[in-house]
């Protein structure tokens, strides 16, 4: 391509490029002014509608209802300020729409965004004070209207109240008086709402039926809570109050002690408050009256329950009182036995003092129990608690003797066991000599060449922990723990040479046995002749496991399952 070519593209990219960013910035221009066009001619509708014909309708309604100063003088105010919205702040609205409509004109737009914030805010609070407006204005012309609508609805639930109270009236014979009364007043201010409706007062009107919504309001109330008042005011606390008082005082006279429940003083303060509660009654007050009688019959209602916890309590004390000190006595009689007999017990068996020391702990435990307990009956007798408290505390000394009665058992069995040990000791003595002797007699009924050295080893430590059983049996105070650590010791040692003397048997049996097994094999083997010539001298030796592993070597070069051979045949050895 030449020079002039590349020329003529470089200026055609440079127009394309110009005629495209006229046509965006004039795009972008053309949107924000129809965006400043869209907003003006919302703030002129927004204008004229505040003026509306709304206002002047109602005031025209408001002006053919006067007939007192009161509501002339209202009129009067209302018809000052419309027209100072009219007169006066419209056209100051108008005068900065045309400022706008300039600004827009002139394309001054810092300026304009300004004046259309400041028109946007006058248009609002000019709108609002419009409306306020207005809404007074209905106050008075919507009145009767919704005034009739409410006193309808009130008279409705007026005589569901009054049908109620007829139909039930001997449940209200207590505050009859005080609510035909005030059906009486909800009856004048209906009639003094008529009036007030003829003379068009409406902001006494206002103030009358909220009267009368509050009379009834009460009222209904009062009709569906004083039976309830009533009857638990009347009949049910004073009934109970008096049967609980019979009972109190019937436990009383058998023994129970029942201050902790203060049941003439809180009788005392139930009567005052339902007094209260009455009087309030009738003046027609019933707050909290409900919940207030509701807690006092939950009260006396959980009395019952004491009640029938110290009956309860006392049958329980009462088996305690007959059970606790026939243990307590059978506990001090047995230990005072096994203290009386402890010098010889002591002597008898090499204990120490810290041994039977749990004695005298279970001498001072039985003590302060039986002090404790004595205690506890004085209380009784003398009415000083309650039977719940007594029980409580008769349970926890049942305890602390359940676990004395336990050391005891464990002082017993501990001490018991010491005549008992040294008895199992001299017969597992005799136990003991017996696999001795049968050892002994096993390794001599088979005719050994040689006796292992090892077996006499293990002989004369058998032996000797046997003589030292013996030694520790001959003893005037026997050592329990080092006799049977004695016995333990002999009954191993005799043990391991029973099984040391099998052992020697066993092997030197199998031995001869693969012996005689292989001599079959000498003539046709010479390494086998030769191989049972070194086993029979081992043989002979007393090393008899040397031997019998000697002879299996030298079998196996004819006969390689001969080891499972000798372990069958060797498990009919006895």
């Amino acid at each position: 391509m030449s020079q002039t070519a590349y020329i003529l593209a470089g200026i055609t990219y440079f127009i394309a490029s110009v005629i495209l960013i006229i046509v965006l910035l004039t795009t972008l221009n053309n949107k924000e002014k129809k965006k400043y066009q869209d907003e003006i001619t919302t703030l002129e509708r927004d204008k004229n509608l505040i003026i509306s014909s709304s206002i002047l309708s109602e005031l025209n309604k408001v002006e053919a209802l006067i007939n007192n100063e009161k509501l002339q003088e209202s009129y009067d105010d209302w018809q000052k300020r419309f027209k100072e919205i009219k007169d006066v702040e419209i056209p100051k609205i108008t005068d900065t729409l045309i400022e706008i409509e300039d600004c827009f004109n002139d394309k001054e737009y810092d300026s304009l965004n300004e004046k259309l914030a400041k028109a946007e805010l006058d248009i609002f609070y000019l709108k609002t004070k419009s409306n306020l407006l207005l809404d007074e204005i209905k106050e008075i012309t919507l009145s009767e209207e919704k005034n009739r609508d409410t006193i309808t609805k009130l008279k409705s639930r007026y005589r569901e109240v009054v049908t109620k109270y007829n139909k039930s009236k001997d449940d209200y014979k207590e505050v009859s008086a005080p609510i035909e009364l005030q059906f009486e007043n909800v009856d004048k201010l209906f009639v003094a709402f008529e009036s007030t409706m003829e003379s068009n007062a409406y902001e006494e009107v206002g103030k009358i039926v909220k009267g009368i919504d509050d009379l009834i309001g009460n009222l209904e109330i009062i009709i569906d809570e004083a039976p309830s008042i009533i009857m638990m005011g009347k009949n049910l606390i004073p009934n109970k109050m008096k049967d609980l008082k019979l009972i109190s005082e019937k436990m009383a006279s058998e023994g129970y002690n029942l201050e902790y429940l203060n049941l003439d003083y809180n009788i005392a303060e139930a009567e005052k408050k339902i007094s209260d509660i009455f009087a309030r009654l009738n003046v027609l007050n019933v707050e909290d009256s409900v919940f207030d009688l509701k807690t006092m019959l939950d009260y006396f209602d959980s009395i019952y329950m004491d009640f029938d916890k110290e009956k309860e309590a006392k049958k329980r004390f009462m088996e305690y009182i007959r059970k606790i000190l026939v243990r307590a006595n059978e506990v001090e009689r047995i230990n005072n036995g096994l203290l009386r007999k402890i010098e010889v017990i002591k002597y008898s068996y090499d204990l120490t003092d810290q041994d039977v020391r749990i004695l005298d702990v279970i001498k001072r435990e039985v003590a302060t129990i039986k002090r404790d307990y004595d205690e506890l009956v004085d209380a009784h007798r003398n009415k000083k608690f309650a039977y719940t408290r007594l029980n409580k505390e008769m349970e926890s000394l049942s305890s602390k003797l359940a676990t004395t009665e336990a050391k005891l058992q464990l002082a017993l069995k501990n001490l018991g066991s010491l005549e008992e040990d040294e008895k199992r000791a001299r017969e597992q003595l005799e136990e003991i000599k017996d696999i001795l002797k049968k050892a002994r007699s096993r390794i001599t009924s088979y005719k050994l060449p040689i006796i292992p050295d090892n077996y006499y080893v293990e002989l004369s430590e058998a032996n000797t922990a046997v003589k030292e059983i013996i030694n520790e049996l001959s003893k005037k105070n026997i050592s329990i723990k080092t006799l049977n650590i004695r016995v333990d010791t002999a009954r191993d040692l005799v043990l391991k040479l029973y099984n040391t003397s099998n052992e020697i048997i066993k092997t030197a049996a199998m031995t001869e046995m693969a012996i005689v097994y292989g001599n079959r094999y000498r003539p046709i083997n010479k390494n086998i002749d030769s191989g049972l010539n070194m086993a029979e001298s081992l043989f002979y030796k007393g090393e008899y496991k040397k031997s019998l592993e000697a002879t299996i070597k030298a079998i196996k070069i004819i006969d390689p399952d001969i080891h499972e051979k000798l372990l069958l045949s060797a498990a009919n050895i006895k």
